[in-house]
């Protein structure tokens, strides 16, 4: 068994009779996003503090690859507070000073590098996050997106193994707060670090963490993959997720995830009870990491959002449709075998010719690229099982190339 990269024991916290953290264990591991999640002044940003080391617990340990915090030595505690970036909620941006400026602040305040080093650091990274047009831009003349990409290039920049996000899409609207949870996941593939995120965006956050945390009355009451939280039985979990639920995914306004797996029991109830076909169908944009890196993340989830607003014209009446992922949209089609499946999957294929999915500036060889698979559910089986029979290269048959 690999050692965490963090692990929190038991760790304790209060200010004079306010007690924050009670107890509080949490583990992270190399390389994976993790999400903490939890009620508002449940002192997730006092959890994220005392992980880099801002603050120490009054009791409990927080250890390091294995080795407690406060055992070690000034120059170690440097040493590993230099492995960090934090991304604050506000940004943080300092207003008299330049894009460029920012982002090259962590360097020369490390005073390392020599002037064309930093200068060489920086264009690299702002031509990474597409900030290369605005280094001599201030604050105050970019958008909150803009921001929000700025504060991540600034934190990027020092090549840090562990980045922490507090609250990072607060006060940005459905397709900026999408764009930041897809910024964070393709530059976390791309740039190789750990990325520990608060968050109240549910399901969102669950579509880009491998790990989410509940933080609950100071402690952490559930951890574990996405769906081993939305599977929860304990009530407090369930009543949290159903607090955060919105009647509608705001980036598509199609339905949630939640919805979709109730509406697929529902249907598994009637097939039983009818003997009634349903089938489930699943369409999987498969270049939108290249499309966020050529046209930037937020022309990539407005893609996204209108692909999901033809697809919901062209579908039936009574098909159901949420999106269940960052580039994933499923349907339940009631009353339709494999084989009716195929033919409105046909159909949707000719029907996407030609269908202008973007008023982007777009690249040489731009396509919007869906692939789209089917499969009837049968036998009882769970929406997982069959989602991976649609998933499956026998039923993955169609391709939407949508290319203007």
């Amino acid at each position: 068994m690999t050692t965490p990269l963090i692990e929190m024991k038991d760790v304790v916290k209060s200010f004079g009779r306010h007690h924050i953290l009670r107890g509080a264990s949490l583990t992270i591991e190399k390389g994976e996003v993790t999400t903490v999640i939890g009620k508002s002044g449940e002192g997730k940003s006092v959890l994220l503090k005392h992980i880099i080391g801002l603050m120490e617990p009054d009791s409990g340990q927080i250890l390091f690859e294995g080795k407690e915090f406060k055992t070690m030595k000034k120059a170690e505690r440097k040493q590993l507070r230099s492995r960090f970036s934090y991304v604050f909620q506000n940004t943080a941006l300092f207003d008299s000073m330049t894009v460029y400026e920012n982002v090259a602040l962590p360097l020369k305040e490390k005073g390392e590098l020599s002037k064309k080093e930093i200068a060489e650091r920086v264009a690299t990274r702002m031509d990474q996050l597409d900030l290369h047009e605005i280094g001599n831009k201030f604050p105050s003349q970019l958008s909150g997106g803009m921001k929000k990409r700025v504060a991540l290039a600034r934190a990027l920049v020092t090549n840090p193994e562990i980045v922490l996000f507090d609250e990072p899409t607060t006060g940005l609207d459905p397709i900026r707060k999408n764009a930041v949870h897809s910024m964070i996941s393709d530059y976390q593939k791309k740039f190789g670090f750990t990325a520990i995120v608060v968050s109240h965006e549910i399901p969102d956050v669950f579509f880009i963490s491998q790990k989410v945390a509940m933080l609950d009355e100071g402690q952490i009451l559930i951890q574990g993959a996405p769906q081993d939280i939305q599977q929860s039985k304990d009530p407090i979990v369930q009543g949290f997720l159903r607090g955060m639920e919105a009647n509608h995914d705001a980036l598509t306004g199609l339905g949630t995830p939640t919805q979709l797996e109730r509406r697929f029991e529902q249907e598994m109830e009637l097939q039983k009870q009818q003997e009634s076909n349903f089938s489930l169908m699943v369409f999987t944009v498969e270049n939108l990491e290249e499309i966020n890196d050529k046209v930037g993340h937020v022309a990539g989830q407005t893609m996204v959002k209108n692909f999901a607003a033809w697809l919901q014209q062209h579908l039936r009446p009574n098909d159901t449709c949420s999106r269940y992922g960052m580039a994933k949209i499923l349907a339940v089609l009631p009353n339709t075998t494999r084989k009716d499946a195929q033919k409105v999957c046909s159909k949707l294929a000719r029907a996407a010719r030609g269908e202008k999915i973007t008023d982007a500036e777009l690249y040489p060889g731009f396509c919007f690229s869906v692939s789209a698979g089917f499969a009837e559910a049968t036998d009882d089986s769970p929406i997982d099982t069959v989602l991976a029979a649609a998933e499956s290269r026998e039923n993955m048959l169609y391709a939407f190339r949508i290319t203007k």
